[in-house]
């Protein structure tokens, strides 16, 4: 394809107006392997591609875009840099986006080159507007912006470059720009202090963290709430946590949240201190937090009774991600009475709540009831049966008939709870006693749909996983489990149909 390539390149270069041969040639191209573009792009002819990219006309913008899109990818990062670095500047600051877009993405397939990153360390002005780019409206911009300056930093003379030359102060100049600008920047900067504990040393040093650590306790309930929600990001990491400790964050995050009881405006900003203590338990240990932090298990039972639509989903969520851990599990068992009341009313929303709050309930039951086989002691099975016997009088009863509702995101919430069980001695042995539940485990006519299909083969291959499945269901009904399973999630029975006429 690379004669017709050079040919169709030959014919632009000599239009006024080269739409159709633009788009003769982006056909061209996309039907051309990437490594078949190699030769193509060796020659000094993509410049003519890049120059056409100077014009009013959108169509052309567009399919020239989407030309160097791909004709790019066969071009080596360093060679990119080396013979198109002037039309890279300019496609930082041309006015159409999509070419800010592309432009960028090439960038960053630069700085995440070993050889390319030093070419593009010496083009400050390259550098300074990456940065500017940030403040574009355009989300897509600003992202790639981020990404690019991101792999930037995954180098020392990257994090040299942006956080101690003048492009630090490029970048504090871009966070001026608005309250969504300086996120951004903050974003690029929780990004890069994720990475390792160099990294954030560097990030520390700029006084970026400070500022946005600052940010927690602002007038702006909203700028607290985005602020709360990149400090979470933050405590991803081990020496995130570290740096955040020191800083005596989770102390400061602990009383806001003992005094946005007091505060009108608390449910604005309240789900991002639960879901930053939730984050921390599940990434550190649970006891630890839940006991350090005792207003955080009580903020959240608290959102849980309330059914508060914007906070009770919240603390649906993290009350499930909590307890699918064992030590999760351990830390609501010691609450007592507390805990079995937020069950109950977990429980009593599941089956008449909105549709949407009931299959957060039933998502958060299945992952407190779950408990692998490898997990499973006798204390803890006794723990997830009371929890289980405690959702009503009849617990499998009122599952299952949430299961049968003509709803699919019910019917599979319900079924995800029963395969929670499905693997536990006391769960089976409540499916055996319970009339046609087993036949109706089996029965492939029950739910349609791929994922209902789905998560009743999900909930077979639990059943089968434990060894007493065998001796709780009997040998037949084994049998039955191992074929369905065997046969896989859609199979369909055949069924012959035989006309019969009789003679008169």
């Amino acid at each position: 394809m690379a004669a017709p390539i050079e040919r169709l390149l030959s014919e632009i270069c000599e239009s006024e107006e080269p739409i159709e041969e633009l788009k003769n040639l982006r056909t061209a191209v996309l039907a051309t392997p990437v490594s078949g573009l190699r030769e193509v792009v060796s020659g000094a002819r993509l410049g003519i591609i890049f120059g056409l990219l100077n014009t009013n006309d959108i169509e052309q913008i567009e399919v020239c875009v989407e030309i160097l899109n791909r004709v790019l990818q066969a071009l080596e990062p360093i060679q990119l840099v080396q013979n198109y670095r002037a039309a890279l500047q300019s496609g930082l600051n041309h006015p159409d986006d999509s070419v800010k877009v592309l432009t960028l993405a090439q960038i960053g397939r630069v700085v995440g080159h070993a050889d390319g990153v030093t070419q593009i360390l010496n083009s400050a002005e390259i550098l300074c507007d990456v940065i500017h780019c940030i403040s574009v409206e355009h989300i897509a911009v600003a992202k790639e912006a981020i990404a690019a300056l991101g792999k930037l930093s995954n180098t020392k003379a990257g994090l040299d470059a942006l956080f101690r030359s003048d492009l630090l102060n490029k970048l504090k100049d871009v966070m001026t720009t608005s309250d969504i600008i300086r996120y951004r920047v903050y974003e690029l900067i929780v990004d890069v202090s994720t990475v390792s504990p160099v990294s954030l040393g560097y990030c520390a040093n700029s006084s970026l963290i400070s500022q946005l650590l600052e940010e927690l306790t602002g007038d702006d309930v909203l700028v607290r709430a985005t602020a709360i929600e990149m400090i979470t990001s933050l405590a991803q990491s081990q020496h995130g946590r570290q740096y955040l400790s020191q800083q005596g964050i989770m102390e400061k995050i602990s009383n806001m949240m003992i005094a946005a009881e007091s505060d009108p405006f608390s449910s604005l900003y309240l789900p991002g201190l639960v879901k930053f203590f939730g984050s921390l338990a599940i990434v550190d240990s649970p006891q630890q937090v839940c006991e350090k932090y005792p207003i955080f298990l009580e903020v959240v039972f608290k959102m849980a009774l309330n059914l508060d639509p914007t906070l009770t989903p919240v603390a649906l969520d993290t009350l499930g991600i909590l307890g699918g851990t064992v030590e999760g599990k351990q830390v609501l068992h010691k609450t007592g009475e507390k805990f079995i009341s937020v069950l109950k009313r977990i429980s009593t929303v599941a089956f008449d709540g909105a549709t949407e709050l009931r299959v957060r309930c039933l998502d958060a039951l299945a992952q407190l009831l779950t408990l692998p086989v490898e997990q499973q002691t006798d204390d803890l099975l006794m723990l997830t049966e009371s929890w289980f016997n405690c959702l009503s009088s009849q617990p499998m009863v009122m599952i299952r008939n949430i299961s049968t509702q003509p709803f699919p995101e019910l019917h599979c919430s319900a079924l995800r709870i029963f395969t929670a069980i499905g693997c536990q001695p006391w769960g089976q042995q409540l499916m055996m006693d319970t009339p046609g539940f087993v036949e109706w485990v089996m029965d492939r006519s029950v739910g349609t749909g791929k994922e209902a299909k789905d998560c009743k083969y999900e909930l077979v291959g639990v059943l089968l996983s434990s060894s007493s499945t065998q001796r709780i269901f009997g040998g037949e009904n084994y049998l039955k489990l191992k074929t369905y399973l065997k046969e896989g999630p859609y199979n369909v029975t055949a069924v012959s149909s035989v006309t019969t006429e009789e003679a008169d």
